[in-house]
């Protein structure tokens, strides 16, 4: 709506935006660089962890598209409340499974692992690398679920893991992991996401204007400082906050957003959320 008043090529601040949008923060660029190394180096398993909002999912979604093409297929679980027969079989058929060849129940477990054993033998032979992603994994009630994708890793070839797993949830998977002793030991790999700092916060609102084919500053320099402030330094936030104010200054055909509308904005959204 606001682009072109903005004499911009796209929204910035959707939180699918382009990989070519994605901000290196210290934090971020340290997440994927393990998250690539666990993957290439066939390490095993991995954990990102993070609240609410700083990007965790499209962190993975990044990293998938960066993978050399040997690494593959990518599994993105986003619903693991399941129970491990479920999941196994679910994993045994985005891995290439037909759903006759699994069960579902706990009867048909034997046969779910036999045919996931089978197929990443024949990736492995084909020199192909899967890569499972378990999203919201601190959603997991069930510890078996864990134990299972564990014994899973057990699966190798040539003393080298034939698949990645990666965890993804909020911090309360650090907990979880934590009371499972023999889970935590394998992790090869642990990422933990940050909110972005003040400097940082200005930096990424300004990649995203630029990504988005802005050619001047829009937003003044000191409504970086309550933007910061109001939004924690969480991506989502920050976002959200700034995609208001660009069609409040839109609206009021203000030539830069203020550190007024900032705040303005950010108060109109709490006062709606807690009606």
């Amino acid at each position: 709506m606001y682009e072109r008043y903005w004499q911009l090529d796209c929204n910035p601040f959707e939180n699918d935006a382009d990989p070519n949008a994605f901000f290196r923060s210290e934090t971020h660029q340290s997440a994927l660089l393990k998250l690539r190394y666990l993957v290439e180096n066939r390490k095993g398993i991995g954990l990102a962890v993070g609240g609410t909002g700083l990007g965790k999912s499209y962190l993975v979604r990044l990293l998938t598209r960066q993978l050399d093409e040997s690494c593959g297929p990518c599994v993105h679980l986003v619903f693991p409340q399941m129970s491990p027969a479920e999941l196994l079989a679910y994993l045994a058929i985005e891995l290439g499974a037909s759903p006759q060849a699994v069960g579902s129940e706990a009867g048909g477990l034997d046969r779910t692992i036999r045919e996931i054993e089978s197929l990443l033998q024949r990736h492995s032979e084909q020199d192909r690398h899967p890569v499972i992603v378990v999203d919201e994994a601190h959603l997991i009630e069930d510890l078996q679920v864990f134990q299972a994708l564990r014994l899973l890793l057990n699966f190798q070839r040539n003393q080298r893991h034939q698949f990645s797993l990666i965890l993804v949830g909020q911090r309360e998977l650090l907990q979880t992991v934590r009371r499972l002793g023999q889970l935590e030991e394998r992790l090869s790999v642990k990422c933990l996401l940050r909110p972005l700092t003040a400097d940082e916060t200005a930096d990424y609102v300004s990649r995203r204007l630029k990504a988005a084919g802005a050619n001047r500053e829009i937003f003044e320099e000191a409504a970086m400082q309550p933007l910061y402030e109001l939004s924690a330094g969480v991506p989502r936030r920050i976002n959200r906050l700034c995609d208001m104010a660009l069609l409040v200054g839109f609206a009021d055909e203000s030539e830069t957003i203020t550190p007024e509308q900032i705040e303005a904005v950010a108060e109109e959204m709490t006062t709606v959320a807690s009606e």
